[in-house]
This record gives structure tokens, C-alpha cells and sequence, in this order.
């Protein structure tokens, strides 16, 4: 395993930041996870995605509006995982510890699992953002190349046209294969893996759970090609989605780079200057979008408080923004998802090329 560690001692900016958010909570009484508003939502998205998987099974409707619903069935799976299993899976849904772990397997509803997904996200990911060798999630793929210190291949010079087909596939990428060469090699990019009894046998009941409800029991009942539209459509819509906004928040081009290397490296600053360095935020001012994604637009507060819920995000945008200028260091955001989408678009056409790579402007 490549060795990358931060100059940690002192840590000028996280311990200002962090005393300032802390005192934002401790003056309003709040707790920092999640309350009424992540409750709601749960109602909301939970049930509603249970409702339409059974009316696209046993309901009667035209082809269109089994097409139509297949992919509202998408998005409200997607938002269970933006909203409450990536919340549950973080610990910040609920202080009770049962609670985050009964909500986070969501994870393996959806045809995942919890457990790999917190070690590569929760420790991998957020530990060591956009650092090659170590960050899953720019290694996502031998077909995208996510940041300029992986090998340039041909066919990159075109994977900012097919990038958009590769991330509406990832969810089934998730099911049939990458789960399984994690979960085999017991290995995550360079990082060994190491799982307990329950989540092995979580593991196996969870894939056996999947391919009934989603695959079996729908051809039984629908018949193999509606079920097959069906699914693709599902898949197609959870992935295109989820990788969008993970894409956002790190492969743009205000964002920075690091590649882990070989020999152990320090990074001459704290941990908490690297994740600001590292991530943007999008469209922080559209309730929408915040409340579809689970306040994932705000990936800089998110990197800094993982254990923070993120219906309080838009709340200590405003003082994780000043401490910012306080420190001298960069706020990255777009302010129009839009902005953010165009300047991803222009990384990949970059990094397809054997040009210099410009990934840090801002």
C-alpha cells in the first residue's frame, strides 16, 4: 500500500473552523445529526420507491408509462442513496449507532454493500481526495482516465464523448463486477480489506436478495424483455446520476491533484487544506438540487464534517466561507450545476489529450 501522509501538527485552519461550526450547534441547541427535515425525507423516498416497484410488477399501465415510471423508480432509489444511506453510512443520520447501521444497508438494497462502500469512501475517499493510488473514486474505471497522473491511453482522446454511457452503466458495474473483484481480492485500489463475519454473510444474502427482487421475481412477472427495458432504464437514470454528482464535487477544474506514488509521501499541509484544495461545490443556492442530492452540492462542508448531517450544510456553508477567507485558502463552487457539468466535461477533454493539463485554475 502506497503511504501518503499530511502535515497534521499544528492544524491552524481545521481547529478554527471546527471550534466556529461547533459553536454554531452548541448556540442553537442543535445536534449535528439528522432531524425532522432527513426523517421527511425518508417517508418520502423509501416508501415511494417500494410503491412504484410494485406497481411496475403487478400494476396495469401503456409501455410509456412503465418507461416513464422506470425511471422515477431510478431517481427515487438514487435519492435513498444520496440522502439516506449516505448519511446512515457516515454515522450523521441518527446518534443512535443501530439506527445508522439498519439505514445504511440501503446500501445493499440497491445492490452494493455498506460495509466495502465505508471503507472506500468513508476512509479511502475522504482521507485522501483525488490522490491517485489511493482515491477509489478516481479509479473508478480502466476506460476513464480521472486525473493527469494515470497512463494516457488512445481511446482517451474520446472519453469525453462516451464518459456519459460509461457513468450510466456504473450502478450495474457495482452489481456484476466491481463489488466482487473488491470483495475477492479483498483489496480496494492498493488497500487491503478487511471484513467481519456479519458483513461477509450480509454480503451473500444481500446479492441473493438482489438478484430475486430485481431480476427473478420481475422476469416471473412482467415477462424477460419489460423487465430488461425496465432495469436498464433504472440503472441507466441511478447511474448517470450518481456519477454526475460525484464527478462535480472533484473532477472539475478549480479542483487539485495528487498521485500516491511508490515510496511514502508527505503532503506539506494539514489534512483539512487538502480536502478544501481537493473539492467544489455546485448550484449551493438551488433548494432543489440540495434537497435531491442530499446537500452533496456542499462536498466541502460534507469533507470537513462527515459526522454532520447534511440538512445542516447550507447553514455552516456561511462559516466554513469565512474561515476560508480568513486562512487565505480557496472556496471552490459553481454557482450553476450547469457551470459545474461544462467544466467537467472540459477535465476529461483534457485529460484524453497529451497536453498539459490545467485542473487547478480558478
Amino acid at each position: 500500500m502506497a503511504k501518503v501522509t499530511f502535515h497534521n501538527h499544528p492544524q491552524p485552519f481545521y481547529q478554527s473552523v471546527k471550534k466556529s461550526v461547533d459553536q454554531y450547534f452548541s448556540d442553537r441547541s442543535l445536534k449535528k445529526t439528522g432531524d425532522w427535515r432527513l426523517h421527511l425525507k425518508t417517508l418520502i423516498l423509501v416508501p415511494g420507491a417500494i410503491a412504484l416497484y410494485i406497481f411496475l410488477l403487478w400494476g396495469h399501465y401503456p409501455a410509456w408509462l412503465g418507461i416513464l415510471l422506470s425511471g422515477v423508480m431510478g431517481l427515487a432509489l438514487v435519492g435513498i442513496a444520496f440522502n439516506v444511506m449516505h448519511d446512515a453510512c457516515h454515522g450523521s443520520y441518527s446518534r443512535h449507532k443501530w439506527v445508522n447501521y439498519l439505514f445504511g444497508l440501503t446500501m445493499n438494497a440497491l445492490g452494493s454493500n455498506a460495509a466495502i462502500w465505508k471503507i472506500k469512501h468513508n476512509i479511502l475517499h475522504h482521507t485522501y481526495t483525488n490522490i491517485d493510488g489511493l482515491d477509489d473514486d478516481i479509479a473508478k474505471s480502466p476506460v476513464l482516465r480521472l486525473c493527469p497522473t494515470q497512463p494516457l491511453k488512445k481511446f482517451h482522446r474520446f472519453q469525453h464523448l462516451y464518459m456519459f454511457p460509461v457513468y450510466a452503466v456504473s450502478t450495474l458495474l457495482w452489481v456484476l463486477l466491481t463489488d466482487n473483484m473488491k470483495y475477492f481480492s479483498r483489496k480496494i485500489v492498493t488497500t487491503d480489506m478487511k471484513m467481519s463475519l456479519t458483513d461477509h454473510v450480509l454480503f451473500w444474502i444481500s446479492k441473493v436478495m438482489y438478484i430475486f427482487f430485481y431480476i427473478v421475481l420481475p422476469i416471473m412477472v412482467v415477462g424477460v424483455w419489460p423487465w430488461l427495458l425496465g432495469y436498464l432504464i433504472v440503472n441507466g437514470v441511478m447511474g448517470m446520476t450518481l456519477s454526475i454528482v460525484f464527478q462535480l464535487a472533484h473532477v472539475v477544474e478549480k479542483t487539485n491533484f495528487e498521485v500516491a506514488g511508490d515510496v511514502p509521501k508527505q503532503i506539506d499541509q494539514e489534512w483539512a487544506v487538502h480536502e478544501i484544495l481537493t473539492t467544489a461545490n455546485f448550484a449551493p443556492g438551488n433548494p432543489i438540487i440540495t434537497w435531491f442530492v442530499g446537500g452533496l452540492n456542499y462536498q466541502v462542508e460534507h469533507h470537513l464534517f462527515p459526522r454532520v448531517s447534511h440538512v445542516h450544510y447550507p447553514a455552516i456553508s456561511r462559516i466554513v466561507r469565512e474561515e476560508c477567507k480568513k486562512f487565505g485558502l480557496p472556496y471552490h463552487r459553481y454557482e450553476w450545476m450547469w457551470q459545474a457539468i461544462a467544466s467537467h466535461y472540459r477535465v476529461m477533454r483534457q485529460l484524453g489529450r497529451p497536453l498539459p493539463v490545467l485542473v487547478n485554475a480558478n
